[in-house]
């Protein structure tokens, strides 16, 4: 049985996941949980690092906090960057996700060219995102995780991943599903202090 496309879905770590790398983790997944793995970043790991420090031209186009974020442990040395046009034409250098339904709540979302004119693309974006690094799953790796309980597959929302308030990100997606994954946005950062 395939399994549906993950692409603009969120992965929310589990409280079972102790893994330092996605503990209380929110990955907005980009790439389609294929044969060949599946791509994320991480949504609410904010640095203390102006995007204008790290890619002058777009410190100005970034969404508070206008900061980079890490992405995921892997490739942190490359920048990857999610947006969303200020108008339904698309502009060049942004490219829209692809496997993403219509009617899903981050519909419009894309990823940004960061060699494109900054001073050109920016100006057609309405919000934009810059990761350092990504989330990688090699095959079937992703699909193991999930059916061990370590990650929540729920919808996204665009507000999700442009979330000026990030540190609360985790408990307020999960927070907002009710029943029992709003009582487990609650469960304690450490558990042996309760």
């Amino acid at each position: 049985m395939d399994q549906p496309s993950l692409t603009g879905h969120l992965l929310v770590a589990t409280p079972l996941l102790d893994d330092p790398n996605f503990r209380r983790a929110v990955v907005f997944m980009i790439d389609d949980h294929d044969a060949e793995g599946a791509l994320g970043v991480v949504v609410n790991r904010p640095l203390e690092l102006p995007v204008s420090e790290v890619l002058e031209d777009w410190g100005d186009y970034a969404s508070d906090p206008a900061v980079m974020f890490a992405g995921g442990p892997v490739g942190t040395g490359a920048g990857l960057a999610l947006a969303v046009p200020e108008a339904a034409e698309a502009p060049l250098g942004w490219r829209p996700l692809e496997n993403v339904d219509a009617d899903s709540g981050v519909s419009g979302m894309g990823t940004v060219d960061l060699d494109a004119p900054a001073e050109i693309l920016g100006t057609a974006l309405g919000r934009l995102r810059v990761f350092a690094g990504y989330a990688g799953w090699g095959e079937g790796q992703l699909s193991a995780e999930i059916e061990e309980g370590a990650w929540y597959v729920l919808p996204a929302t665009v507000e999700d991943v442009f979330c000026a308030d990030p540190d609360a990100l985790w408990a307020g997606v999960l927070r907002r599903q009710g029943g029992d994954l709003a009582l487990v946005s609650t469960f304690p950062d450490d558990p042996t202090l309760n």
